[in-house]
């Protein structure tokens, strides 16, 4: 009987001590597998647009240096030193389009006659004063004048007082100045006087005198373009 149990129970317990220790070894693995799996499932990113989309769609950079992640702003490096102020120079002559203005300032009725048949037969606008002080309310109300023509005898205001009250305005310093006297000694200073471009003495020559208010309205016209002086050209040279 005893004999017969033993055969029985060592049919089966073979197997079972057999799959024993594999089920431990198949739990060991597994085990350790689970080891291994990330602790949560992996996201792909996401595909970037196709077609047009792609064009369209923003692009994000990453932050450039001098935000407020980044440190000090590589803008300063090329932040240059404030340049000293300029005091402001003198605006350039305007002069408007149509024929060019000038201005007679004279006592002689008979020489502004003379001089206004002269300029106007040769397409210019004429203006006439008496004395200094009315060419000076005249060059306020009309900046349009392109030249000046004055005598250097008159009452009030000679032209000597003219000149340097033109010059000495920022509006009118770039004026250009055609003196005319009767007497040498009166021509001879206006030669050390700056800003005149022409000195005619009394009978004076027309077409030389017409010649000159020509060439100074085109010097101030061309300087006008340029936005430069009529200083700053070349002048033709005194009478």
């Amino acid at each position: 009987m005893f004999h017969e149990l033993q055969e029985l129970l060592g049919a089966y317990l073979m197997p079972v001590l057999i799959a024993i220790p594999l089920a431990i070894i198949v739990l060991i693995a597994a085990f350790k597998r689970d080891d291994y799996r990330p602790p949560r499932e992996y996201t792909p990113p996401p595909r970037p647009p196709q077609g047009d989309q792609r064009a369209n769609a923003p692009v994000v950079l990453p932050p450039l240096p001098g935000s407020a992640t980044a440190g000090p702003s590589m803008a300063s490096a090329f932040v240059t030193a404030p340049t000293p102020m300029q005091p402001p120079a003198a605006p350039a002559p305007v002069v408007p389009e149509g024929p060019p203005t000038v201005l007679i300032a004279d006592d002689s009725a008979v020489v502004r006659t003379k001089l206004k048949r002269l300029l106007e037969g040769a397409g210019f606008v004429v203006v006439q004063v008496n004395d200094g002080n009315e060419a000076m309310a005249q060059l306020d109300e009309k900046p349009e004048i392109a030249v000046l023509i004055t005598d250097l005898e008159m009452p009030n205001k000679d032209g000597f007082e003219l000149i340097a009250d033109v010059h000495g305005s920022l509006i009118t310093e770039d004026l250009p100045v055609i003196a005319i006297t009767g007497h040498d000694e009166l021509h001879g200073r206006v030669g050390q006087i700056e800003g005149v471009y022409g000195i005619f003495k009394k009978p004076w020559n027309d077409r030389e005198l017409l010649k000159r208010v020509e060439s100074l309205v085109h010097l101030r016209s061309a300087a006008s373009k340029r936005g430069r002086r009529v200083s700053d050209l070349r002048a033709p040279p005194n009478a």
